[in-house]
């Protein structure tokens, strides 16, 4: 499949992920819940729901479930500790406003979970060359 349709398909599921996930972090710490601990329970919400549409539709990826849904949550961990460390980085050692801050890093980490899940999570292997 071509890059621009998985791309395409990628941030459609994304957004439509993102946009509701966003709106109950809005919630979530209007009604009192530290921004951090929001942002990681949503976050995990978030891994379990995307993994089976963007396997079996943004990339529409035939191989092993188990292997890709290891890189898969790699990945998001990956990104969940880069989002942490931006959070308390932006928003507890300069003052930025979170609301801010975390829907930059939802842009900036879809970009980069998007070229980990085309180039490494969801990559077709030869079969004697998979990883996990």
């Amino acid at each position: 499949m071509k890059w621009h349709v998985q791309l395409s398909r990628y941030a459609l599921v994304g957004v439509a992920s993102n946009a509701f996930g966003y709106f109950l972090y809005l919630l979530l710490t209007n009604v009192g819940m530290g921004y951090k601990s929001a942002m990681s329970l949503l976050y995990i919400v978030g891994v379990a729901q995307t993994f089976i549409f963007n396997r079996s539709w943004s990339f529409r990826h035939q191989g092993a479930m188990r292997g890709a849904f290891v890189r898969y949550v790699i990945s998001y961990a990956i990104g969940y500790l880069l989002n942490l460390s931006v959070l308390w980085l932006a928003v507890d050692y300069f003052g930025f406003p979170h609301q801010i801050v975390q829907g930059a890093m939802i842009f900036t980490l879809a970009l980069m979970l998007f070229l980990l899940q085309k180039y490494w999570v969801f990559l077709e292997r030869d079969n004697h060359a998979s990883i996990t």
